[in-house]
């Protein structure tokens, strides 16, 4: 398994691994464009205000990063898979951030193995 240096990925990754660790809501909705989409197996999030409320709901479970297990970048496009800590239980996480004008305008997450 490949081993990685998150500070040294797309500046987008950091930035939301950074916030998310920090329960920052402020900080992470600044990674976010005003015509955001969040998809998700529970439904989609359309807009910034419905990326807010969902992602005001996750940090209730205080997500960690515990392991980054595979990831690929291009210029505007970010695919990951990590164990994530949720409310303390290692959940497995998977998703793709797609990146315009430096931040997210669109995005799928999920867990499950």
């Amino acid at each position: 398994m490949a081993e990685y240096d998150i500070s040294k990925l797309h500046p987008v990754f950091v930035r939301q691994m950074d916030a998310l660790a920090a329960l920052d809501i402020e900080a992470v909705m600044k990674n976010y464009t005003d015509d955001a989409v969040l998809l998700r197996f529970e439904g989609a999030s359309v807009g910034i205000e419905a990326v807010r409320e969902t992602f005001t709901g996750y940090l209730t479970v205080k997500p960690t990063l515990v392991e980054l297990q595979e990831y690929i970048e291009t210029e505007d496009t970010i695919f990951y898979r990590a164990i994530m800590n949720l409310n303390g239980e290692p959940e497995h996480a998977f998703g793709t951030l797609v990146v315009r004008d430096g931040r997210i305008w669109r995005q799928t997450a999920g867990f499950g193995g």
